[in-house]
């Protein structure tokens, strides 16, 4: 297994413990064979600032075959699913388009390949890492494949044993690249009782790799809390809107959520950078204390001699007289001069 706390390198961003959470919007088919759409999406998920757009690379004859049938007929233009298949390909050229389009928007470009036809041609276009859909996992060859490219390779924990994550790791690790895990559900949407965000904890315990969340829950809190645990990745399913047409649409973030879910991530990663010292915190924030603290006050004019008895003291703002909580302390104490109705005490004031 890899050495504990390894960080990735993905074209020189790097991934893992003290590391911002690399962020991915996952297009999928959510173009609908549309390379203008696809475009489109590469746009948006710039405009609000994930930090890598990721596509899926099907090539229907070197992945599937004609008997293919859907899982849920979602679609009544495409009769199987490997037509399907057929409708969502892209050309090698619109491919590098694509690629060239998001690195120029700033933005990692990542496609899940199904065949090593695909993976041929992703590398061609040029991948910085290769992620591995969970259905995917036992598919030893096709991974060994993608490790033998030289990048790194994110694996996720959809529908696989620990036995099969730990072949799947194995191939990797022997191909001599860095790996990543992400916890997936197959479930689509994910409700919150499937999410398993205690696998984080256990992947990077089990593997010592740099861990994610794929989420299919549709809910940007789902993200958050992930970030919160301590994921390094976090990839999520996008779509314009929720009308639009495709599989994943009902398991997908819209772009406004996933500004949401990028704002939200960022400033928790804030809040985990700065540590709290609650001594010196709250020595930083005397004034504060001063302003919104309560004093020892007269209830009523008094005057010097007079021997104080609890009716005589309230407790009011702002601070910066005898504390409230020293009340009982003056209580039996003499004054020294007169003092007026809502003035704080001061220790000088009594005898």
């Amino acid at each position: 297994m890899a050495e504990r706390g390894t960080v990735l390198d993905i074209a020189g961003r790097k991934v893992g413990e003290g590391h911002p959470a690399l962020i991915i919007a996952e297009v999928a088919q959510a173009h609908d064979g549309s390379l203008g759409q696809a475009h489109r999406y590469i746009d948006a998920a710039a405009r609000v600032g994930v930090d890598a757009v990721k596509f899926q690379t099907h090539i229907a004859h070197a992945e599937s075959t004609p008997a293919e049938a859907f899982r849920v007929h979602f679609s009544r233009q495409d009769a199987t699913r490997y037509d399907y298949w057929k409708r969502m390909e892209f050309t090698p050229d619109q491919w590098r388009g694509l690629a060239d389009h998001a690195r120029d928007a700033g933005l990692l470009f990542l496609s899940s390949a199904f065949s090593e036809e695909a993976v041929d041609l992703l590398n061609e276009v040029g991948m910085p890492a290769w992620k591995v859909g969970s259905g995917e996992v036992t598919n030893t060859p096709l991974i060994a494949y993608m490790a033998s490219k030289g990048q790194p390779v994110l694996l996720s924990s959809g529908m696989s044993s620990w036995e099969d994550l730990d072949t799947a790791v194995a191939t990797v690790t022997e191909a001599g690249v860095g790996v990543g895990l992400m916890q997936c559900t197959t479930s689509y949407p994910c409700p919150p009782e499937q999410v398993g965000l205690n696998v984080l904890g256990e992947l990077a315990e089990r593997y010592g790799v740099p861990v994610g969340l794929s989420d299919h829950s549709a809910r940007v809190e789902t993200g958050l809390a992930a970030v919160t645990l301590g994921a390094h990745m976090l990839e999520f399913h996008v779509v314009f809107s929720r009308d639009s047409f495709g599989p994943d649409t009902s398991s997908s973030l819209t772009i406004d959520q996933t500004a949401q879910l990028v704002e939200g991530v960022r400033y928790i990663e804030r809040m985990k950078a700065h540590p709290v010292d609650k001594a010196s915190m709250a020595s930083s924030l005397h004034e504060l204390k001063t302003l919104f603290g309560k004093s020892v006050v007269a209830a009523v004019d008094l005057h010097k001699g007079q021997r104080l008895e609890r009716p005589h003291l309230a407790l009011k703002k702002p601070g910066g007289g005898i504390p409230a909580a020293q009340v009982m302390a003056c209580v039996g104490r003499t004054l020294a001069r007169d003092v007026v109705a809502d003035q704080a005490l001061q220790e000088d004031d009594l005898v």
